[in-house]
């Protein structure tokens, strides 16, 4: 019993330091592993499956740059200190860096933005057991912004059509689609989860 008191403060350290190692390397593969998605036709789960396709990998669509939020306020650049000989150039110009903040707002669950010539763009977070997706829908087109699979999951996003988008996250005997069309001018989503 002395024995096990005098190691109990050491096993417990080792313990924490492992799973903490443990934790952080399941953290960083999906992003080490992100790669841009590749157009295909949307092929069934079971096609998947059968194929033995193992995408262990997160996908990652670059979006376009974010406003400013409302809360932060228009930065302007101080002109550099070099002496220069004649009339300053448009680039020693400083210039306010500001995009005028959008109004959001939220339907049937996505999150509305509308820029100044009025085009809507909806953002939606979708997180299932398999994974989590991040989609974004504007003007007939839906992208994906991020789709990051959960442990023991692999991530297949396909995209036939601008207007149509399927993500699957995958196990063995175990699909989640997150499937994502432009209709009616505005995006409809459809989550399902096949097997056990």
């Amino acid at each position: 019993m002395r024995t096990l008191r005098r190691w109990a403060p050491t096993l417990g350290w080792l313990a924490a330091t492992a799973a903490s190692i443990a934790l952080t390397s399941v953290a960083l593969l999906p992003v080490l592993r992100t790669a841009p998605a590749g157009e295909e036709t949307l092929v069934s789960v079971r096609e998947l499956s059968r194929e033995g396709r193992n995408d262990n990998r997160s996908v990652t669509v670059t979006a376009s740059p974010r406003p400013i939020p409302s809360s932060a306020t228009p930065s302007v650049a101080s002109p550099s200190v070099a002496p220069s000989v004649g009339t300053p150039s448009a680039a020693d110009t400083p210039r306010p860096s500001a995009v005028a903040p959008r109004e959001s707002t939220t339907r049937d669950g996505w999150t509305v933005t509308t820029d100044d010539a009025g085009v809507a763009t909806y953002l939606r977070s979708f997180r299932v057991e398999g994974g989590h997706a991040v989609i974004r829908a504007s003007g007939g087109r839906v992208h994906t912004v991020t789709a990051t699979p959960s442990l023991g999951f692999s991530t297949k996003t396909v995209q036939n059509t601008p207007d149509n988008l399927a993500v699957y996250f995958l196990e063995p005997h175990h699909h989640f689609i997150i499937h994502v069309v432009w209709r009616d001018d505005a995006p409809f989503a459809q989550v399902s989860e096949i097997g056990d």
